[in-house]
């Protein structure tokens, strides 16, 4: 049994290490945006498929199983190109997704639709600003709205312009400490986080910090997923899907 893991994520290498040694073949694709991922077990590819004709083409040219999409949240586009690629190939495809952050007492967040969205609110909510939204999508902070605004962004890479005028990038990876959090929050003297909703333990102790600080949050919400794509919260579960699936393959194979 061949299994084709849509990764990048926390989750996706975890569920590679689930899955390496107990039986499918198992193949880890890396959209190759990050310039030193950190490596899955078993197989690895990098780079797009040229959407989801290309990724159906795949699936089929490699004899393909079972597909699991366990991209980032906000990786819309190869979510649906994945559900568009399953149904053409006549691949089972299933979603691990970490479910989202929820406010707790305390918290003043700010839930917006859209990078662009998060740029229009902070004028009123503070000057000094920690961008956590990684080093895509900058540009939305580079108008002439944000100007009097100073960002500090942290990012696994070095971003690119366009990107905010008045700006200091940190580069680091998580998980992140609460500790680390809220000495981060003081010494740049932070009056506002701007944050996706990704989920997760690695990067959630910067909301702690900002509930304690009394920092208003941007959340920035989410994108439509596919419709009708079985879904699961964690790699246990997905691994429960495959060997289902793969004893289904093995009946149906003889």
């Amino acid at each position: 049994m061949h299994v084709l893991i849509l990764g990048g994520t926390t989750e996706a290498r975890r569920l590679a290490e689930l899955l390496v040694g107990t039986g499918p073949r198992v193949t880890s694709s890396l959209a190759g945006r990050v310039a030193a991922p950190r490596m899955p077990p078993g197989e690895v590819r990098v780079g797009g498929f040229g959407g989801a004709e290309g990724l159906a083409a795949w699936l089929a040219a490699h004899h393909v199983d079972a597909l699991i999409d366990a991209t980032h949240p906000f990786a819309g586009t190869i979510s649906f190109n994945a559900a568009r690629a399953a149904a053409t190939a006549h691949v089972p495809l299933l979603a691990l997704r970490r479910p989202g952050w929820v406010a707790g007492d305390g918290d003043d967040w700010h839930p917006v639709g859209s990078l662009e969205e998060a740029a229009r609110v902070l004028p009123a909510l503070g000057e000094r600003v920690f961008l956590t939204t990684g080093r895509m999508g900058l540009a939305a902070f580079a108008g002439p709205g944000p100007d009097a605004l100073w960002f500090l962004v942290r990012s696994v890479d070095a971003p690119e312009p366009p990107f905010p005028a008045r700006m200091e990038v940190l580069l680091d990876r998580g998980p992140f400490t609460l500790d680390g959090e809220r000495e981060l929050l003081r010494t740049h003297r932070i009056d506002v986080l701007v944050t996706k909703d990704s989920g997760g333990a690695a990067t959630a102790p910067k909301l702690v910090a900002a509930r304690e600080a009394g920092t208003p949050v941007v959340v920035v919400r989410r994108p439509a997923l596919p419709e009708a794509v079985p879904e699961v919260a964690t790699p246990g579960e997905a691994v429960a899907w495959v060997r289902l699936l793969s004893g289904q393959v093995r009946a149906r194979r003889g």
